[in-house]
């Protein structure tokens, strides 16, 4: 009998360690059948933006043809995450128009984003955004995991646009079940049964197999057991027919929340929801910033391309309904890459035919979106080709206060002109000019030989434009490739420095007054030369970058009243003209120059004109000649006003040639504020008459 029992423990034993073995033997071969998941790259699309993916850091695939603008990019090398994902890597230089691979890491949010032109893309300027990205090469670090799948901020993932498959299951409400308070054990419970890959039976109608779990809630439904967290019901769909495995939750009020394919349900998802944060297309918010936080940022616009911008389109009969929606898709574009703003380019249409008229002025809309939705809706007029009226009507209505015309802002004009006009430009451009507008020219197939004895004005632009070197004008073969035209018109336009025609007579020079106090002026004299001086600096438009004004007063000494850089406002050079006191002594008027020419101009900046207007009522008692000529070779300006016993020789030497329009005399000083016009007159004569080359 012990024998058996022996033998029987002996046969437990080996059948125990022959299972063991087994076991172990199978596991290893499950082991070696288990491979080591590669990682796939996510795909998305151009326009996904960073703000809609919660991961901090990935990579990502993009598609070819994100250089497009509709895809908004908003900053520098640091972009705002409501920009598009690969929208700012082609700008950023990482892609290029062609797709392919990138890491996205997110950072801190700035207190503004510098638009800028890179690599084929315009992105935009922001105030202000919550957080950023950067984008790098696609080199992983090491000891760093990356997602395959992208969890995103909304219930509608734009990664199902590209390829994943994130169909959400939504089971159908089931008469008498009620949602039960969830405890931590379950909770684990839920998770492990999640990841575990048991087939579940299909829930039925009639019973239904629910599990309670906690859910963020949608703003304004705040749980006092668990504070933001409700409850509500989570079934699996992982066998039921057709069904796809991504899962979504769906509280009473109908607000979800959807989870992308291959993610698991668990604490630490749970523990990434703030509370009192709600989902937005750029990512979580808190529900204190709502009222401030605005889901489609506003630019300000383009600060370094301040401009105020009229284009005047052909809305002439002859150009036919096909080539005028390519001119309004032009200025659709143009309107996208000049990041139209209140702080930086304004824009208004003027259509043109036998007579011209406003679209839209200046400060009818403030941003991209806004002006290209008008542009669309803009109709054809029909008529003539009558461009020299358009330009009139342009100059004498469409740049004022009341259109939204901004002082500081040059004003600028794009003609539009299919073929030629049907009246003269160069008068009508001339006076545009004249007024500080930069006319540019985009002429559109141009006259054929036969058809040149038709043009009313031949080479009508190159007396139009602002100026002759090329940089005015642009010309294109056939409308089928006026869009060619959109990245070096915005470059241009945006170049103020190079915008000659902003530079009026009233706006570009620094002027220094030379005033004679000797004792033969007099007290009351005196008064009525600042009083002169007053009227011609009220003629001008004074500024730290228009016009600006200095003083000298000189007996046989000289004084700095005060120089071009004390004041940058007009009625604080008024008030300081007035200040001046009364000095008395001699007449040194040639070492009042010398001291003019050391103490003022030597300052003056280098792209402004340089008057100098003198004034007195005497002869020197030094020699004028060598200080005059020493003004003239550096390019000074001088105009030269002699009252009473001024000597008239002395005038001519001392004023600019010609000394008829430099050099005036006037018997008494009263009668000096009837040559203010005159002298204004002859600025603004000589300040046009300059080469246009």
């Amino acid at each position: 009998m012990r024998t058996v029992v022996l033998t029987m423990k002996a046969s437990v034993i080996e059948m125990f360690l022959v299972l063991l073995l087994t076991g172990v033997h199978s596991n290893k071969e499950t082991a070696k059948k288990i491979k080591r998941p590669k990682f796939t790259v996510p795909q998305i699309n151009c326009d996904v933006k960073a703000g809609k993916i919660i991961n901090p850091e990935f990579i990502v695939k993009c598609p070819a043809g994100c250089q497009d603008p509709k895809y908004h990019v908003y900053g520098t090398d640091v972009y705002a995450s409501y920009s598009s994902v690969c929208g700012a890597a082609v700008h950023s230089g990482v892609l290029d128009n062609s797709g392919g691979k990138i890491l996205v890491r997110k950072v801190a949010g700035q207190s503004g984003y510098k638009g800028s032109y890179s690599n084929g893309v315009q992105s935009l300027s922001l105030p202000r955004w919550r957080e950023s990205f950067i984008v790098l090469e696609s080199k992983p670090k090491k000891g760093v995991t990356y997602p395959s799948a992208l969890t995103y901020s909304s219930s509608k993932s734009p990664a199902a646009q590209a390829g994943e498959t994130t169909k959400a299951y939504q089971r159908p409400p089931i008469p008498g079940t009620t949602a039960q308070p969830v405890t931590l054990m379950q909770l684990l419970a839920v998770t492990v049964a999640v990841a575990t890959p048991t087939t579940l039976p299909r829930p039925s109608p009639s019973a239904a197999s629910t599990t309670s779990i906690p859910r963020p809630q949608s703003v304004g439904h705040r749980s006092q057991e668990m504070d933001l967290w409700s409850t509500a019901t989570y079934t699996s769909s992982q066998n039921r027919p057709g069904a796809d495995p991504g899962t979504q939750r769906q509280d009473p009020s109908g607000a979800a929340f959807q989870k992308p394919v291959g993610a698991d349900v668990s604490l630490g998802e749970m523990d990434s929801w703030k509370p009192g944060s709600v989902l937005l297309d750029e990512g979580l918010v808190p529900k204190e910033d709502l009222s401030t936080q605005s889901l489609e940022p506003v630019s300000l616009g383009d600060p370094n391309c301040k401009i105020d911008l009229s284009f005047l389109i052909d809305g002439s009969t002859s150009i036919g309904k096909r080539r005028f929606r390519i001119q309004k898709q032009l200025l659709a574009d143009v309107a996208q890459a000049l990041d139209i703003g209140p702080a930086g380019p304004l824009m208004g249409v003027v259509q043109y035919g036998d007579n011209p008229a406003t679209h839209f002025n200046l400060k009818t809309h403030t941003n991209s979106r806004d002006l290209k939705t008008a542009i669309e809706k803009i109709t054809q007029r029909g008529g003539l080709s009558n461009v020299g009226r358009a330009i009139s009507f342009v100059t004498k209505n469409f740049f004022s206060k009341a259109n939204g015309n901004r002082s500081g802002a040059p004003n600028v004009v794009v003609v539009l002109v299919d073929g030629w006009p049907t009246d003269k430009v160069e008068e009508a451009s001339r006076l545009a000019r004249e007024s500080g507008i930069n006319i540019f020219f985009i002429t559109i197939e141009g006259a054929a030989e036969n058809e040149k004895q038709y043009v009313v004005e031949p080479n009508f632009a190159n007396k139009a434009v602002c100026r002759t070197n090329g940089f005015y004008s642009l010309h294109v073969q056939s409308w089928f490739g006026l869009h060619k035209t959109l990245q070096p018109l915005v470059k241009r336009v945006c170049d103020t420095d190079r915008l000659a025609c902003s530079k009026t007579c009233l706006n570009s020079a620094d002027i220094g007054f030379v005033i004679d106090g000797s004792s033969s002026v007099g007290t009351g004299n005196f008064r009525t030369v600042l009083q002169f001086v007053t009227n011609l600096t009220k003629e001008f438009e004074i500024s730290d970058t228009d016009t600006r004004i200095g003083a000298v007063q000189y007996t046989y000494e000289q004084r700095l009243e005060f120089g071009f850089d004390k004041y940058s406002s007009k009625p604080d050079i008024l008030n300081a003209i007035k200040r001046v006191g009364y000095w008395s002594g001699g007449t040194s008027t040639g070492a009042a120059i010398n001291f003019a020419l050391e103490q003022l101009f030597k300052k003056s900046k280098p792209n402004k004109r340089k008057l100098m207007i003198l004034i007195t009522d005497g002869r020197s008692y030094d020699d004028v000649r060598i200080p005059a000529m020493a003004a003239h070779l550096k390019g000074v300006i001088t105009y030269a006003i002699g009252v009473a016993w001024a000597a008239q020789e002395e005038l001519e030497v001392i004023a600019t040639h010609p000394a008829r329009d430099h050099s005036f005399f006037v018997d008494e000083f009263d009668n000096l504020y009837q040559y203010v016009p005159r002298i204004i007159q002859n600025i603004c004569t000589e300040f046009n008459s300059q080469p246009r080359n």
